[in-house]
């Protein structure tokens, strides 16, 4: 077995750690296969949506395997540069549904919140390490931190080390769901059947004008013209969205 996954259910992309014996650590070699699964998922017109989750119920993943110890040839980009540490970053133009249990943290907590929709089960915890055990490089996962959590919550986990469990996550409105862990695979894919429900040219679209002006101020967002916008609009997913109001009918989508 492959220690990153990738299968396709109907218009679905799953990605999955599995690398439970090392709490799902990076590897190069998962590196690579996880650029391999983002690209493919970003090319691929008839995936509409994707799943990441991670093997065992102990950890989703704990970030970077540091356990070599000799230096890389080429710097780690968890995610294939999703995260954008230490390579290109990599845009996922699908939305994604992280499905996270246990330690959840470091580069592996910064790839959950490259995620569009988080579910987490009861027993994942959030966390960055890195300054507790003295270690501090690129920070995507501070500045990510920052931006999806409030101030002082954010800073606290930065500057102590200390995690934070999934209902306080919630709470802060860092996850979507919690749920047992027995069931966290069906509530991904509860996700992914409602957002597969609407166009997923339309999602596309929408997630493009979404984060691509989030730093900016709100009249430089509004003032923006989106591509991704005007090529919808002359898409076939947006004539039938009109034909199937018309007819009073749910449309059939066909990404296209």
């Amino acid at each position: 077995m492959a220690d990153v996954e990738f299968s396709i259910k109907g218009h679905v992309a799953h990605v999955r750690l599995n690398r439970p014996q090392g709490l799902n650590a990076i590897t190069q070699e998962m590196d690579d296969l996880l650029f391999d699964a983002w690209s493919t998922i970003n090319t691929n017109p008839d995936i509409w949506c994707a799943v990441l989750s991670a093997e065992g119920e102990k950890g989703f993943c704990i970030g970077a395997d540091v356990s070599g110890g000799a230096e890389r040839k080429v710097r780690m980009a968890l995610g294939g540069g999703l995260t954008g540490i230490g390579g290109p970053l990599v845009t996922l133009r699908k939305p994604l549904i992280a499905a996270v249990q246990g330690f959840c943290v470091g580069g592996g907590f910064e790839l959950a919140m490259c995620a569009d929709i988080i579910v987490a089960a009861e027993t994942a915890q959030f966390g960055l390490p890195e300054t507790k055990v003295g270690i501090i490089g690129e920070c995507g996962v501070v500045h990510r931190a920052m931006r999806q959590l409030p101030h002082h919550i954010a800073m606290g986990m930065i500057l102590t080390g200390e995690r934070i469990k999934a209902d306080v996550a919630e709470r802060f409105g860092l996850v979507n769901e919690v749920v047992p862990f027995a069931d966290l695979s069906q509530a991904a894919q509860k996700w992914a059947d409602k957002i597969n429900a609407a166009s997923p040219l339309a999602n596309q679209a929408a997630k493009a004008a979404a984060l691509g002006r989030l730093g900016h101020p709100l009249e430089v967002a509004l003032m923006t013209r989106f591509e991704e916008i005007e090529q919808y609009a002359e898409s076939q997913d947006k004539r039938e969205g009109e034909l199937a109001g018309a007819e009073r009918r749910k449309p059939v989508w066909t990404g296209r």
